[in-house]
């Protein structure tokens, strides 16, 4: 298999581990606080493992105790000097610009094209939970502490957790979360299908999520590209709508030569090697 350097960051990480790449929140003594500098590298980061060949899932972690204690609020004063001496209807109009620069970093995770598995310890809270809510699935631990907390200081949440939330959870759950802030540990993020499992500590965690973005990355790439395409459609359109794209799909983008060495693989009881 070819070798690739990720590029380099400053508070996100990018290490290959053959077709999976390991992504890090990197500001560990900030509990992976979200500064403008990562929310934009969140998007770089994405956009470069999208359009990776070698890259065929990714994980998405936190560097040490924490996974993401949500947006740097140092950022707030930022925002705020910037609107400094402009007419109200202009800073209405920039700072809707700024919510949505925001969104699109984010929506970046949704978009790369390989799955994002997350993989959560320690408080993962307000912007954290976005983060998550765009990823394919999600894996916690024992200790770990959910919040939609904008309701604490007094605003909407705005890049993504009340749009994809609703379709991963319970509908009253989500109202009930959103209007409360209130903490969930890891029996009731399981318990209410925010995350896939729960494990009861972090080593056992990564451990289960490594094996399984390995399982994923060994199947074929272009097919599971399309499943998350495919998932990604139908969550947002009808159901004949979705079946139509679906049948549009196939008919261009079916490899007969993937299928055959899947089935061949299978007969012999081996992993198939795929082409990226």
């Amino acid at each position: 298999m070819n070798s690739v350097v990720p590029p380099s960051y400053t508070t996100v990480q990018i290490r290959m581990e053959e077709h999976v790449a390991w992504v890090a929140l990197n500001r560990p003594d900030k509990a992976n606080a979200m500064n403008q500098t990562m929310w934009d590298e969140i998007q770089l980061c994405f956009e470069w493992l999208d359009q990776e060949p070698l890259v065929r899932v990714v994980v998405l972690c936190g560097e040490g105790r924490h996974f993401c204690s949500g947006i740097d609020l140092a950022m707030f004063s930022g925002i705020a000097e910037a609107q400094n001496g402009l007419e109200k209807s202009r800073v209405v109009e920039q700072f809707r610009a700024t919510i949505l620069r925001l969104q699109g970093n984010l929506t970046a995770i949704e978009r790369c094209r390989k799955p994002v598995l997350a993989a959560i310890q320690g408080s993962c809270v307000g912007g954290g939970v976005d983060i998550i809510s765009a990823c394919d699935m999600r894996y916690c631990c024992d200790g770990v502490k959910f919040s939609i907390k904008e309701i604490d200081i007094g605003m909407v949440a705005d890049v993504g957790t009340l749009q994809r939330l609703p379709h991963i959870i319970p509908a009253g759950v989500m109202r009930e979360l959103a209007y409360t802030g209130r903490n969930v540990g890891a029996s009731e993020a399981e318990r209410i299908g925010l995350v896939n499992r729960r494990f009861d500590n972090y080593e056992e965690m990564i451990e289960a999520v490594s094996a399984l973005a390995q399982e994923i990355s060994r199947k074929s790439p272009l097919a599971v590209r399309g499943s998350k395409q495919m998932l990604l459609y139908s969550r947002d359109h009808s159901v004949a709508d979705a079946l139509d794209y679906q049948a549009t799909w196939n008919s261009g983008m079916l490899s007969f030569e993937d299928v055959m060495l899947a089935i061949t693989a299978a007969s012999e009881g081996k992993s198939a090697d795929f082409k990226d």
